[in-house]
């Protein structure tokens, strides 16, 4: 069994979110094959809580005004802000700090599971010689 369309158009939904407010490392696993409590698992990492906290709440307003009112079961962390999670029943959002995404490694629980395509825009590189030119150096 694989995760539903609806539950992957709303897990985009929250993506292009958390793309449109910086967040980094936007990720999702179909873990309906392994867990029988959710199909989806998202991840975004936030460079401050301040941020971690705008992400999680576009995320909500953009689920529930583009995705049928949809609002969370369940909101953890919203006090401390290193993690905030966001219970949809058919999929979780995790919303991490970058320290706590880099201590905790949720990716590696569910490495083996599909990774959804969240449609996202590729980041477009610059040429090397517009980089240089700026003084831009790898």
């Amino acid at each position: 069994m694989s995760a539903q369309s609806n539950s992957i158009a709303a897990v985009r939904i929250a993506a292009a979110a958390a793309d449109r407010l910086k967040a980094t490392n936007i990720v999702a696993f179909d873990v309906s094959n392994l867990l029988g409590i959710t199909e989806i698992m998202f991840i975004a990492t936030a460079s401050n809580e301040r941020q971690v906290l705008a992400v999680g709440q576009e995320i909500e307003k953009d689920l529930y005004l583009h995705a049928g009112q949809l609002q969370p079961r369940e909101r953890e962390g919203l006090t401390e802000a290193q993690w905030v999670l966001l219970d949809y029943g058919d999929f979780v959002v995790h919303i991490m700090h970058e320290e706590a995404r880099a201590y905790y490694g949720l990716e590696r629980l569910w490495k083996d599971c599909p990774q959804i395509d969240l449609e996202l825009p590729a980041q477009e590189q610059e040429p090397q010689e517009s980089r240089a030119a700026q003084g831009i150096h790898d």
